[in-house]
Order: C-alpha cells, then structure tokens, then sequence
C-alpha cells in the first residue's frame, strides 16, 4: 500500500499560471485624454485643466473603481415603513454609493456651475461630468437633475432665493431633513404618469390652491429617479391647466410631506440608482413659474438633463473603447499585440473616429450652454436645434459603439468583472432619458417651424467649415434641401436628424481635429464609404494617426 503524498510536498500545479492578460486598468489619470483636453480648452475652460487631471486621478483609482463595482452590485433598498409601523418612504444605498456621490458633489459636477462666474464654468463641469460618467453612471442621475432645475426654479425669484444657494453648494448630506437646516440640497423631476408617458398633458395628479398660498397634490409619477433627493419638479394639472410644481421630501417644520414610494423599478442597467413609483395625497408644493405653463417651466430642467444625456453617451463611449484600447494594446494573438492586428486596428480606429466625434459635438453644446446662459442669443439659437440633434444621435450611436468595444475583449469582455457588462447595459438609457429617439426628433422638427433663428444659427455652425473639404460640402447642400422640405416630415425625421448630426460632426472636425481625423470622417460618414458595422474604414485612411488619439 502506497504513501499518501502530503499536501504541502506537492507539485505547484503550472496550469494555473496566468500569461498573456493585461493588467488591470488602474491608477491612471482618466483625465490623460487628448481629445477631452483639446475641447475643454476650446471651449473656453482651460482654467480647469489641472483640476480635471485630479478628477482624473480619482476616476482611475482602484478605490473609486471598486465603489462603481460594489455600488451595483448592492442595489438601493426600499423600505417603506419601520418596525413599528409608521410610514417612512426610505431608500438605503450602500456606502460605496454615497462615496461616488460626494466625490462628484464635491467636484461641482451638480448645481455648482450656477454660482460660478467664471467663462467656461459650465464647460469645467461637463469634462468632470464625463469623466465620472466613466466611472459609474448610475449615481450620476441625481447630479445631473441637481444642475439641471436651477434654470427652471428662478422662473420663481422667492423659491429660487431660498433653495439655489444649497443646491449649488458643494456639499453632500444625504438623509431627509429639512431642506433649508442641510448644508446642500440635491433635486428631482417627476414628469410622467402610467396613461401617458411621453404626453404629459395626459397626467391625472391634480393640484389645489390653499389659502396660505401652497397647494396640494394628488396623484401618482410611473419613474422618479432618485426618490431620497431633497426638492422635486412635479407636473401636476391645476385649474389654469398643466402646471410646475416645486415638492420638498420634508416639510420646513421637518415632518414628513407626503412622498409615497410604492415600489422600486427593476431597471435593464443604472442599478446603482433608485428609480421609483411614487403617490401623492395632500402632498404640499409651491408653484414653479405660471399656472398652466408647466410644460414651459420644465423644460428648462429637461433642456438642461438632455444636455447630460448626450455628456454621458459621449462618455459611455470613450470607457469602453478605453477598456478595448488596452486590452489591445497588452494582448497578443498569433504572434503580435492585438493593438498591431490590421483588423484590429480598423475596429479601433473606427471607434475611435466614432469617440471623437461624440465628444467634439457633446463639448460643442456644452460650450454652447455655458455662453447661452451669459447673454449671447446666437449660442441660446444653436443650443435649441443641436441639443435635439446631439441627444438623438450620440445616443443612438452608444449601444453599438459600446457593443463593438465589448467584442474586443471577446469572451473577458462578457465577463462582469471587466466591467463591460455594467457600461453595455447602461448604453441604452440616454437613448430613452429626457426623449426617446422619436421624441427628440420631432422635436427637431417643432424647433425648425417654431423658432426659424435656431436654423440660421445650425446653418452658421455647419458653413463655418465650408470649402475644407468637398464631402461635407456636398453633404450639407443635401441636409438643406431636406430641412427646407416640408412634405412628410415626420416619416423623414430620423432621417434628417442623423444626417444633421452627421454634418455637424463632421463641420466640428473639420475646424478642430487632426486632418487624418476629419478625413477619415468625412469619407465613412458623408461619402458612404463604410459598411453597417463598426471596423470597415477604407483602405487609404491613416490609422496610425485615429489610433494616436485612443484614451491612454
């Protein structure tokens, strides 16, 4: 009878030695990103490049990256009544959330810009925007409705006076309580309802004057993200008609306002983020701006979170091809790094085009907001149509670009742990946020008939470029004969509003990026030298230079 062999005299077992993986992409600067860098600076913020590289150093740190992780994968928990009984309407968020929260309270990325002087204010805050977007995006949606309702809430000069002051402070104080007793506030919208959706004039909630001024609400919201923040927009119908209301979460006396949480979404992605089905019952508000023009009133918040959508997208692009571009370049396959692979190198050469391209026109618009909101109307014009355009098709084009990255990575890439999963189910969201395709597109179509200077100022945008290059010329002689054409513009709006964003796209690159850049556009984008996915550039582009400007 033989010996046992003892455990420790063992053979190490060489099959589990690891070769050919990269290392894990941390502790790096985020930041470190030509592109991001070259358009903060042209858009008038070059003042906060050096903060924007610690940001960055946060967003490539292994600690915040592991907050991301364990931020969804412990989701927010409802709990609607204590122990005893009684009524509380709480959603719990694990730690690591509430550590991705302050660090972009923190950085100014929620209502700080408002209170900014400085030109550029706004622009510093969509690189931060972008950069913690990379990170995680979930918590991100209360941040973004933060900056979002400062515009809509000084349409009421008392309210504005009470409360912006906390919502453009730099604090971070989660937990209810009185608003103005909190050292910075964070803000809400509820907007739909379960019978309309998209048509908010079909909403039930009903509001009703009280003598002291308040009114009170009856109702119930199908989706209200982030239910612990402080303040809310709520539309609710009052006798003038469809009207903005203003609905703190607790009372100035610090009870508790009516805020009834029924249930918690079950969301595709975003799942560090609380979105909800709340009620109204005697809920106390204060009116946002005229009865009966709620719909104006709002959409200076909805004008503002669209703005982020299209930030987001832009940046939800720029992490996955971050994530393929280093794999990539620490791969090899038959006998070379995956990064030298002619193949390869067309797939990431093409998203990288496609991430240039997003984040020039997301910056554009930024840049756009920043001096719109300083007085300058030819920026305001541009702001309308672009915005409209930029949302629907940056968003559009994210859940491809970010599928395409995925794939790189092969099966690493359809593993949890590379953090693929969580960016390819997020890409979806900024197409359907603040606007489905369809609705950002017919308001496209609305902005062209209803305000003409939004048009002139498209047109001023696009020409600025006019005789650099003959495609871009060509293709946008064709998108002014479309916009001119008023027969069956509805059945043609995707396809007017995909051919808009294109030739602003490649307008913007033109000006601004290296020419092999703008070349390499304006052939697979305008000229129709490209096939329907994402790795067919034409031979003759130069994809040394297109893969110089990949994210480090």
């Amino acid at each position: 009878m033989s010996t046992p062999v003892a455990p420790h005299s063992r053979p190490t077992a060489v099959t589990h030695e690891v070769t050919n993986q990269p290392p894990p992409l941390t502790g790096h600067d985020a930041a470190d990103d030509a592109v991001l860098l070259e358009g903060i600076r042209r858009e008038g913020a070059a003042w906060h490049v050096d903060e924007l590289h610690r940001f960055g150093r946060y967003v490539g740190s292994e600690e915040a990256q592991h907050w991301a992780d364990q931020a969804n994968r412990h989701e927010p928990e409802l709990r609607t009544h204590d122990r005893f009984g009684h009524r509380i309407d709480e959603v719990e968020f694990h730690p690591a959330y509430h550590s991705l929260m302050e660090a972009s309270v923190r950085a100014g990325l929620a209502g700080a810009a408002w209170a900014d002087e400085r030109p550029g204010a706004h622009v510093a805050r969509a690189g931060g925007f972008m950069l913690a977007t990379m990170l995680e995006q979930g918590h991100l949606c209360p941040v973004s409705m933060t900056y979002a309702v400062v515009p809509a809430l000084r349409r009421s000069p008392d309210l504005a006076k009470t409360y912006e002051p906390l919502l453009t402070n730099r604090a971070y104080e989660p937990g209810l309580s009185a608003p103005t007793a909190k050292r910075g506030l964070l803000a809400g919208m509820g907007m739909t309802e379960k019978q309309g959706g998209t048509d908010v004039r079909a909403n039930t909630t009903a509001a009703v004057e009280r003598a002291d001024g308040t009114w009170r609400l009856r109702g119930h919201k199908w989706f209200t993200s982030a239910p612990m923040n402080d303040l809310f927009l709520v539309l609710a119908q009052s006798p003038g008609g469809l009207s903005c209301f203003l609905v703190p979460r607790v009372l100035a006396d610090g009870s508790r306002n009516t805020f009834r949480i029924q249930r918690l979404k079950d969301k595709l992605g975003n799942r560090s983020n609380a979105s909800s089905e709340p009620e109204f019952d005697d809920t106390v508000a204060w009116l946002v701006g005229d009865e009966g023009k709620g719909v104006r009133t709002i959409i200076d918040m909805v004008t503002m979170t669209r703005l982020d959508c299209v930030l987001g997208s832009a940046a939800g692009i720029r992490a996955a091809l971050a994530q393929a571009a280093h794999h990539a370049r620490h791969r090899s396959v038959f006998g070379a790094r995956l990064v030298d692979q002619p193949l390869m190198r067309n797939v990431l050469a093409d998203l990288s085009l496609e991430s240039e391209a997003a984040t020039t026109l997301a910056l554009r618009l930024a840049g756009a907001a920043d001096r719109a909101h300083r007085g300058d109307d030819g920026e305001r014009a541009f702001l309308r149509l672009a915005t409209a355009i930029g949302k629907y098709w940056v968003c559009k084009r994210q859940p491809m670009a970010v599928a395409e990255a995925l794939e790189c990575l092969g099966g690493n890439g359809y593993d949890e742990a590379s953090g693929m999963p969580r960016l390819y189910r997020e890409a979806p969201l900024n197409g359907i946020w603040e606007g489905s395709g369809n609705v950002n597109a017919l308001d496209m179509l609305r902005a062209l008939t209803r305000e003409p200077a939004s048009l002139e100022a498209f047109h001023a945008e696009t020409e600025a470029a006019a005789g650099a290059d003959a495609r871009l010329d060509a293709a946008r002689r064709e998108l002014r004969t479309e916009l001119a054409r008023a027969e069956d513009a509805q059945l043609r709006a995707r396809r007017v509003v995909e051919r808009a964003a294109l030739v602003l796209q490649g307008s913007l690159l033109v000006r601004h990026a290296p020419t092999a850049v703008a070349d390499a556009f304006c052939a697979s984008r305008l000229a129709g030298d490209q096939g329907l996915a994402f790795g067919t550039l034409p031979a003759g582009t130069d994809f040394g230079a297109l893969l110089g400007r990949l994210p480090a």
